[in-house]
């Protein structure tokens, strides 16, 4: 006669309810790209209507969605920016084609999200990440506290800063660079910026 220990017929049981469970609910990173991908559709659906604003218009929702942010208070930055984000990354989005000729794909768009709420985007080389972080960057610089953007090295923080700036400055906000040589007022005033790369 053959006895099963206890724990291990309760491990097996438990084992077995958490496989159905995630066969019927799916993991919690599946749970995750669901949401995320319910917002890239979300923001896919608002691209026709960005193509008609004019630039002016399309760099005016800066200081509309800088006015939610006030009106909301600072109890409700987060959860503000969460609403935002759809209409901001469409923006950003729009922007980014009109002054680089570059659309974010959605795969960037989920990036972006990821970034936004704190965890890490592994994307292989040429996905591209530098795009990507202009969606979380421009967000969360709509705060008014100063955004940086880490890079490996002083060219790619100077490359970068260049670059994105454009998208930046055509939506009205500034980027700053901070390189190891730059003198210390130099690097204060990097720091000033909306964004500031470094």
């Amino acid at each position: 006669m053959t006895r099963t220990c206890p724990d291990s017929a309760a491990g097996r049981a438990r084992s077995r309810l958490q496989s159905i469970f995630k066969k019927v609910f799916g993991s919690r990173n599946d749970r995750l790209v669901k949401q995320y991908l319910q917002k890239v559709k979300a923001i896919n659906a608002l691209e026709p209507a960005m193509e008609q604003l004019s630039d002016a218009e399309l760099a005016g929702k800066t200081a509309e969605f800088k006015a939610q942010l006030n009106q909301a208070g600072p109890d409700k930055v987060s959860e503000t920016l969460d609403k935002l984000l759809p209409e901001a990354f469409a923006v950003v989005r729009e922007a980014s084609k009109r002054v680089m000729g570059m659309r974010h794909f959605d795969v960037q768009m989920v990036g972006g999200m990821v970034l936004h709420n704190g965890k890490i985007a592994e994307m292989r080389t040429g996905e591209g990440k530098t795009l990507m972080a202009t969606l979380p960057a421009y967000l969360n610089a709509l705060t008014g506290k100063g955004v940086h953007v880490v890079t490996v090295n002083d060219y790619l923080a100077s490359r970068d800063a260049e670059a994105m700036g454009r998208i930046y400055g055509f939506l009205g906000l500034t980027t700053g660079v901070n390189l190891s040589q730059m003198a210390h007022d130099a690097k204060q005033a990097a720091y000033a910026a909306d964004i500031t790369y470094g």
